[in-house]
């Protein structure tokens, strides 16, 4: 294959940056985010080097789960500004090279949207179908709650008709009903009008869920014999109606399950899916200093279509999910970054970001970072963390992690000229606060994180074989290391992680080279020889990292 190439799958070695326009820069300071404030900060994000803006809800909502409960998926929330400044967005991305996906939130709508509000006037209303009623009491569904501090069923009564809705999530957010094909038809219309005003994919929010059609009796269920039959639709329509969109899943399921979401061989439902599994092995890996769990995980990953991918994170918009891990591998994340009750959420995830939790040790966290980037898939990262933002605990839940981005050392962090109180939740205190953790100070500091996201992002973008190549786990004597080779075509890149404290001379074994080759720091600078059996020792010190490239006789590459 030719570089050219990687062109026509651009999410194969993209970079992805989420974030929440009601939290990143209020411009008309009334003390919520909007999207002229996001526009005026679309150079930032050239300026780091990501490549695809992902943004979370902007709809109309009723604001009962921050912005997940839509009362109009054609809409936008007031606000946050008008469809005008949306089509301002993403035509201003675009000409800055940025790509922009949106949430897709397809599972379910608001109890306050028009349609459920129609559906529960009578049990023959036109609307009554798009959501999944039942008349008989039903089982006790406590073990299936999304959500167990606030729900303990999926089941509501609905007094007015006397029948019950399904809701996976939350009560306030009833399920659609995907059997009936107004539903699916209307949900294809959501999909055309955003990709119309030039949307380049979706973020697709729980998949699993939206294909489920257990809680449809057997007459509902019927009418979508294959639901992900369905999928393929949707992929198929996205195909159709843009020129390389995107379905990015969310699919928090074992990695064999995953690949069913995928289209299996074919690859014809979801484009990219995140990996959880590799996520939560990677803390299960910094808690112990060992890295053999993250080694298991990423070799464990099974093989997909050429033209998928899977999605590489540290930190994401909700909980740090350890559903994956077993009861003692949690209690063991728990107890090494987690340990105080309020740091921790339904009794499976933290809702910390990465550098308290990592007690703010610039090492391990440039050491994590630099693991993310080097991994094959595409990172993605959730605002913020390219300057190293904390999480405010008081504020609880998911929200913790969701506080408003911080631009200066200044008043509300450069968010908002408004009173504190007319903010969509309080701003960082503590060591975490603007007033030391802030983009303004990092551009000017060459030292600091935003410094070195620039430089990871940089390098990221010089070696396809991140996104494209083969994988693989290179053996060598030290548990507290990752040592791994990723090859493509002509180009091949050797990356060592040290998870422990301790400073190691990591011994490599590269097959096909010899004395004629080099590794070259990406880096810093620095060469290291090969000897004529392929073999070189590597130091790293602790918490220490390497990228190295493998440089052929002749090469061409640039280093």
């Amino acid at each position: 294959m030719r570089v050219s190439d990687t062109a026509d799958l651009w999410w194969k070695n993209a970079v992805l940056y989420c974030l929440d326009v009601e939290t990143y820069m209020d411009w008309d300071d009334d003390g919520t985010g909007d999207f002229p404030g996001l526009v005026q900060r679309l150079d930032h994000l050239v300026d780091l080097g990501v490549t695809c803006l992902w943004l979370m809800p902007f709809y109309p909502t009723a604001e009962r789960d921050d912005g997940y409960d839509i009362t109009d998926f054609y809409g936008v929330d007031p606000r946050l500004g008008t469809h005008g400044d949306v089509v301002e967005l993403i035509r201003t991305a675009h000409d800055r090279g940025l790509r922009v996906i949106v949430d897709l939130v397809v599972n379910h709508t608001s109890d306050q949207h028009p349609w459920f509000k129609e559906s529960r006037k009578s049990t023959d209303n036109p609307y009554r179908d798009w959501y999944v009623w039942r008349s008989d009491t039903p089982p006790d569904t406590s073990d299936q709650v999304v959500f167990p501090d606030q729900e303990d069923s999926i089941w509501e009564l609905d007094e007015k008709t006397g029948e019950y809705y399904l809701h996976q999530f939350y009560k306030t957010q009833p399920d659609l009903n995907v059997t009936n094909p107004l539903v699916r038809d209307e949900i294809a219309k959501i999909v055309g009008f955003w990709t119309q005003l030039g949307i380049d994919g979706f973020r697709m929010d729980a998949v699993p869920f939206l294909l489920d059609t257990s809680g449809n009796g057997d007459g509902e269920a019927a009418r979508l014999p294959d639901p992900h039959g369905y999928l393929r639709d949707i992929r198929a329509f996205l195909d159709r109606r843009t020129n390389g969109g995107i379905l990015l899943g969310e699919v928090n399921l074992p990695f064999e399950q995953q690949l069913e979401f995928y289209g299996g061989a074919d690859g014809d439902e979801l484009t990219m899916q995140f990996d959880f599994i590799g996520m939560q092995a990677t803390y299960l890996s910094l808690a112990r200093g060992d890295a053999g769990p993250l080694a298991t995980a990423l070799q464990g990953r099974p093989a997909t279509a050429p033209d998928s991918q899977w999605a590489t994170f540290v930190r994401n918009h909700d909980e740090l999910t350890l559903d994956k891990l077993t009861e003692p591998e949690r209690q063991e994340v728990f107890a090494a970054f987690g340990p105080e009750p309020e740091m921790q959420i339904y009794d499976r995830g933290l809702i910390r970001r990465l550098p308290p939790m990592l007690g703010g040790d610039p090492r391990r966290v440039r050491m994590v970072y630099s693991l993310l980037f080097s991994l094959p898939g595409t990172p993605t990262l959730f605002y913020g963390e390219e300057i190293g933002m904390g999480e405010q605990l008081s504020v609880g839940s998911r929200l913790a992690v969701r506080t408003p981005m911080q631009w200066t050392s200044g008043t509300n962090g450069g968010f908002s000229r408004a009173r504190a109180s007319k903010l969509p939740g309080p701003v960082v205190t503590g060591g975490y606060a603007p007033e030391f953790v802030n983009v303004a100070d990092q551009r000017k500091d060459p030292d600091s994180l935003l410094s070195f996201f620039r430089l990871l992002i940089s390098r990221r973008k010089e070696c396809p074989e991140l996104g494209w190549g083969s994988f693989e786990v290179l053996e060598q004597p030290h548990a507290a290391v990752l040592a791994h080779l990723c090859s493509w075509d002509d180009g091949a890149l050797v990356a060592l992680h040290n998870l422990g404290p301790e400073p190691v001379v990591v011994p490599v074994d590269l097959d096909g080279c010899g004395a004629e080759h080099l590794l070259a720091d990406l880096l810093v600078e620095g060469t290291t020889a090969v000897d004529a059996q392929g073999r070189a020792e590597l130091a790293l010190e602790g918490y220490g990292y390497r990228w190295l490239r493998v440089v052929a006789p002749g090469t061409r590459r640039l280093l």
